[in-house]
């Protein structure tokens, strides 16, 4: 049984973006098409996040061409490179699943507003830590010389 959970943890990402259920999301995810790779980004609602360690999944819903698209992606899957929030959700469900018989404008889902001191933690704690150079004192020369 270890030696299951030894394997799981090796293929768990070390850094997972975060997003919730609601949120507008790109994903970036590579495709691969004979010996050429490229990066296909896929724009939609998350729809539902299913939790099960390395297996965990999320659904990205989007219109295309009038017509209703979902797709599942695995997170922990080395083929989503990115996943980006464009816009985050005001949602009080855990699983959005009636927005497939919404049609148009009712299909929206309130965006939900940041303040401004937020943003700026958030912002901060994201941003890398850069240390100071450190400068060693030097002996004064004097200006006599």
């Amino acid at each position: 049984m270890n030696e299951i959970k030894a394997i799981e943890a090796s293929q768990m990402k070390n850094e997972v973006d975060s997003f919730k259920v609601g949120d507008t999301v790109k994903v970036h995810f590579k495709i691969i098409e004979g010996k050429t790779e490229r990066i296909q980004i896929y724009e939609g609602l998350v729809i539902a996040i299913k939790n099960s360690q390395v297996g965990k999944t999320f659904i990205v819903r989007k219109n295309s061409y009038g017509v209703g698209v979902e797709r599942v992606f695995p997170l922990h899957s080395p083929r989503v490179t990115k996943v980006e929030v464009v816009r985050p959700g005001k949602v009080r469900r855990a699983k959005l699943y009636y927005i497939r018989g919404k049609i148009g404008k009712a299909a929206k889902i309130k965006e939900l507003i940041v303040s401004r001191k937020a943003k700026a933690a958030k912002a901060k704690a994201q941003a890398p830590q850069v240390a100071a150079p450190q400068v060693s004192p030097q002996p004064a020369e004097s200006a006599a010389e």
